[in-house]
């Protein structure tokens, strides 16, 4: 399966992993935390971007081999999240 994303062809074959985060800068770190820690803690942080990673590294590697697709508004990232979802379904 392929997903068509504004960014080029995704494909949705051997995923090891598919999720959402939030990518943040707290006190100059930067990490990816989940919608749900970002919508109770979200206001003492500093919000980068929503991303939709879709993960391909083999458990017990360490080389992260994975393809992110960002967005600016959670609205944007449940849309994509959607249309990722009705592939999966068919």
């Amino acid at each position: 399966m392929i997903y068509k994303s504004k960014d080029g062809d995704i494909s949705l074959n051997n995923l090891t992993r598919l999720y959402s985060a939030v990518v943040i800068d707290m006190q100059g770190e930067v990490a990816e935390m989940s919608l749900e820690w970002f919508d109770l803690y979200g206001e003492k942080v500093k919000f980068i971007k929503f991303v939709l990673v879709f993960d391909y590294t083999p458990a017990g590697e360490d080389v992260r081999d994975k393809k992110v697709l960002e967005f600016d508004t959670k609205d944007e990232l449940i849309e994509v999240m959607s249309e990722v979802a009705e592939l999966f379904k068919k």
